[in-house]
């Protein structure tokens, strides 16, 4: 069974349509990246996939458990982390880890909350406020955070996008770690072609809420005469019907 499976989603807004029939899923210690030009649908995309946002059609299956029949149980095996989406910065790192393991009802949590902060090398940071952090190390605690339920599908949308190329290349291989090592599947965001090809099994393309492309980063290019995923990138954000001819 996949951890998320995503059948016919469709979001309308009055005439325009954001998302359009789409379908894919991700499995267990698989990380799918979610690609595509601003406008695409990603983000509306990965708002339903969080019950932020309700679909106009189609459904979001978490772990076995619909979304919109049981909600608190789906929700329950999900959690997120995005750069536009920062910690409180006038909480310390464990006062902000203790207030989202009230929130997600997270059991023993001071034990579960110790030891991410050893996971994720945060213990000198335990009462530093997290504004005063580095990218870098708020990352690493927006990641912590997100681990907190032991989630069976993790959002990352953007994760690396304000981190020096050390601080990007350490999350990398902390979050390749975590899909290989924890029963967990990750779809990712981003616009950064090189740390898609380097993190991801399979890309899909979105372009006009719809997928376009579909395939592993590598192979996909050639697959329509480009050399590399930028490439590819480009002339969907650019020119999209000329991938069809």
């Amino acid at each position: 069974m996949p951890i998320l499976s995503v059948a016919d989603l469709q979001k309308q807004y009055g005439e325009m349509t954001a998302v359009d029939g789409i379908s894919f899923s991700v499995n267990c210690h698989e990380i799918i990246g979610l690609l595509g030009p601003n406008g695409a649908g990603k983000t509306t995309t990965i708002n339903m996939i969080l019950g932020i946002l309700e679909p106009s059609s189609g459904s979001v299956t978490i772990d076995g458990c619909d979304l919109a029949t049981r909600r608190r149980l789906a929700l329950e095996r999900t959690n997120f982390s995005a750069v536009y989406a920062p910690l409180p910065g006038n909480l310390t790192v464990w006062q902000n880890l203790r207030v989202f393991a009230m929130l997600y009802g997270v059991p023993s949590a001071s034990e579960r909350m110790e030891a991410l902060l050893h996971e994720f090398e945060l213990v000198p940071f335990r009462n530093k406020k997290c504004g005063t952090l580095s990218s870098g190390e708020q990352t690493r605690v927006s990641l912590a955070k997100a681990l907190l339920n032991r989630p069976r599908l993790l959002l990352l949308d953007e994760p690396t996008a304000s981190l020096d190329p050390a601080s990007a290349r350490d999350i990398r291989a902390r979050i390749r770690q975590l899909a290989a090592t924890k029963d967990m599947g990750v779809l990712w965001t981003s616009h950064n072609m090189l740390e898609v090809t380097e993190v991801c099994q399979r890309v899909l393309f979105l372009s006009h809420g719809k997928i376009l492309l579909e395939g592993h980063p590598k192979t996909l290019p050639g697959e329509y005469g480009k050399e590399t995923l930028e490439d590819l990138f480009v002339t969907v954000a650019r020119e999209p019907l000329t991938l069809g001819e």
